[in-house]
This record gives structure tokens, sequence and C-alpha cells, in this order.
């Protein structure tokens, strides 16, 4: 199951540059690919708004 992005995301980019995947997607708020993440829940881990979680 992919990760998602919630409205909480400040769009600080700290997600983008951890993910292996390359999954994310900038914006307003940030946005996840659900076909290109694999569930690793590196960006999770690194949010500092705690804006990312399983879908």
């Amino acid at each position: 199951m992919a990760h998602k992005i919630s409205d909480l995301c400040t769009a600080c980019g700290t997600c983008i540059s951890e993910c292996p995947l390359e999954a994310i997607s900038e914006g307003d708020i940030y946005k996840i690919d659900p076909d290109v993440c694999s569930d690793c829940g590196t960006c999770a881990d690194v949010c500092p708004s705690g804006a990312i979680g399983p879908e």
C-alpha cells in the first residue's frame, strides 16, 4: 500500500530528496504516485510536519 501526503504538507521538500524511487512530485501540497511508491516509509520518517502516512 502506498503512502499519502495530507494537507498538513508545508511543501518543504524534505521528502523528495529522501524518496529512493522518485515517487513524489512537487506542488502546493506534494503528491506521491501510488503506482511508483514501494511503501518503504522513508518519506514519512523524515517529514517534519507529520503529513505522510499509509494510504
